[in-house]
């Protein structure tokens, strides 16, 4: 691993190239805040999937695109006379600082849990007036509701027992049952909503993280139904054409891939 002076060095390397970027290419010219906006997310995004794949050589490249739009950011912070990478950094560690008493204060702690609490309790003291504030709004819908839920129970709103979530999702099941029942579309997509969100609650109480588990099974299902298509070009038939029975053959052996 590299030294602490060479990380310096290499990260002073990305801040001249940027700037030097900045001054000669016309399509870095060019960027705004805004125009970078869905690139950021979309680099995220790449991240996130390099991390469910465990491909770590990935995982570093994606560190850096990310690492890139966070210095071009700054860079334009700085041409707007508002901020520059060293008030990030600084930023970044005074917050830090700030929300770690029991690293850099005299507060005492017992476990994970005291530290989420004592986290969202600076917040509050910061001038928050709510613990959702930092809930994005454009969040995709399952990943807000884990963070909503995250949130809230910092600070004691939560269930006691992991029995306690899963007796509220199978009340929120029947609940949806009821409705499709009735077959009133707005309130069996109401009462839905609501099944999901009692699932988010209990994956949590289980440690586990929905959006992350949700994906695995969109990856897994993607490799085996591409799987399926491939036998059955291999066999020169179309899946239009096939019964579900012949198609269900190959799911079976994709499945023990």
């Amino acid at each position: 691993m590299n030294s602490r002076a060479d990380q310096l060095k290499a990260f002073d390397r990305l801040l001249t190239i940027m700037d030097e970027l900045r001054a000669q290419c016309p399509w870095d010219k060019k960027q705004t805040m805004e125009t970078l906006r869905h690139l950021t997310i979309e680099e995220t995004y790449e991240l996130g999937d390099a991390i469910l794949d465990n491909d770590l050589e990935e995982v570093k490249k994606e560190i850096g695109d990310l690492m890139l739009h966070m210095v071009f950011y700054a860079k334009i912070g700085s041409e707007k006379n508002a901020f520059d990478i060293a008030d990030v950094c600084n930023s970044i560690c005074e917050k830090l600082i700030h929300r770690h008493p029991h690293i850099y204060g005299d507060v005492k702690v017992e476990n994970e849990e005291d530290v989420k609490r004592n986290w969202e309790n600076l917040k509050l003291k910061e001038g928050k007036t709510s613990v959702l504030e930092g809930v994005p709004n454009s969040l995709p819908a399952l990943v807000k509701a884990s963070r909503i839920q995250e949130k809230v129970a910092g600070v004691g709103f939560d269930w006691e027992k992991p029995e306690q979530v899963w007796e509220k999702v199978e009340e929120e099941l029947n609940e949806f049952k009821v409705e499709v029942d009735k077959g009133d579309a707005d309130a069996m997509e109401d009462e839905f909503g609501d099944v999901l969100f009692s699932m988010v609650n209990y994956a949590r109480f289980l440690n586990i993280n929905p959006e992350n588990a949700l994906e695995r099974t969109n990856k897994k299902f993607k490799k085996r139904f591409q799987y399926l298509e491939a036998q059955a070009k291999a066999i020169n038939k179309e899946l239009k054409d096939m019964t579900l029975g012949e198609m269900d053959v190959f799911w079976e052996e994709a499945k023990k891939q």
